[in-house]
């Protein structure tokens, strides 16, 4: 019989959580980054980010912060209405899974995960990003990808 994912992920957390011992390999969590302004129901992102790994890479993903669990959707939802691919068009992006366990204090249970999204971009090319809603970071954008004009505050 096959286990469903939710349930190997959910073992995966309980398991972190009871050993204080494990250590985030998070690199880039900033607990003094200020969420940006949402404007048009985008967040208003003014920086590209200069590493390659931002948001590729599970040890260093896009950290949205986190408000609670049913705001969560919409931050993600802000981020991606912010971006659009290098023709200016805007992209499509789908949560594929839920991966990367990792200690948090901002959860119940000692722990979070990342969500991992497909992005399809215009010419059908598809690429993962890794987004963290439990921790705090400078939200930029990623390369790759360009700012829609109007979530680029003068």
């Amino acid at each position: 019989m096959k286990t469903p994912k939710s349930a190997v992920i959910l073992l995966l957390l309980l398991v972190l959580a009871s050993c204080g011992s494990i250590k985030s390999t998070l690199k880039n969590v900033d607990n003094t980054a200020k969420k940006p302004a949402i404007k048009d129901k985008q967040f208003v992102i003014t920086e590209y980010s200069n590493d390659a790994k931002y948001g590729y890479n599970q040890d260093y993903p896009i950290n949205l912060g986190f408000d609670n669990e049913k705001i969560a959707p919409k931050n993600v939802a802000y981020f991606f209405n912010a971006l659009t691919d290098k023709n200016g068009n805007s992209v499509k992006y789908e949560k594929i899974e839920t991966c990367c366990p990792f200690p948090s204090k901002r959860t119940k249970i000692g722990a979070g995960t990342l969500d991992v999204y497909e992005i399809t971009l215009d010419n059908n090319k598809k690429v993962k990003l890794y987004l963290n809603i439990y921790e705090k970071g400078k939200i930029m954008c990623p390369n790759g990808f360009e700012l829609k004009k109007q979530a680029i505050v003068n």
